[in-house]
């Protein structure tokens, strides 16, 4: 991970995780088979050190992590514009790592009860059942948390 440039914006790993946690999306960098790069927006959730998403089993996101799994992720927090400047105010967070594909059913399990909780805690009543219609169909992938870096431009 190269060194951030602006030093006056560079924030702590703390205020990075903060970020990540908070984010409503965040941006998936890959690259395809043929070597052209390739995004995604993706719904995730943070343990410690990993990050755990879920998609389908097939298509070109899938294509990528199976050819090269290193990945970077973009993580943009709260945003302001002001009126009167010609700039924008924000935090964001630079993941780069790793990602496999979780096997196991309890880790799959887990990954999807911790996304869950994150973007549907009111409906957590209805997990298990959704768990046994799609467990089978659906592929979870973590990230292993290789190098993170925060950002913040403050307002003036």
């Amino acid at each position: 991970m190269r060194e951030m440039r602006r030093k006056d914006r560079e924030m702590p790993r703390e205020f990075a995780e903060a970020v990540v946690d908070k984010c409503r999306f965040s941006v998936l960098a890959m690259v395809n088979p043929d070597g052209t790069p390739y995004c995604v927006p993706l719904s995730m959730a943070r343990d410690g050190e990993l990050l755990y998403f879920h998609g389908a089993k097939e298509g070109q996101k899938t294509d990528c992590l199976r050819h090269q799994n290193q990945v970077c992720i973009s993580c943009v927090g709260d945003t302001n514009l002001p009126l009167d400047h010609f700039t924008i105010e924000f935090e964001s967070a630079e993941i780069f790592g790793k990602a496999f594909e979780v096997t196991e059913k309890e880790e799959k399990i887990h990954a999807l009860r911790l996304i869950c909780q994150r973007y549907t805690p009111a409906n957590m009543g209805e997990f298990d059942k959704s768990i046994e219609r799609s467990l089978d169909v659906t592929a979870i992938w973590k990230i292993h948390i290789d190098g993170i870096s925060g950002k913040q431009r403050k307002p003036h």
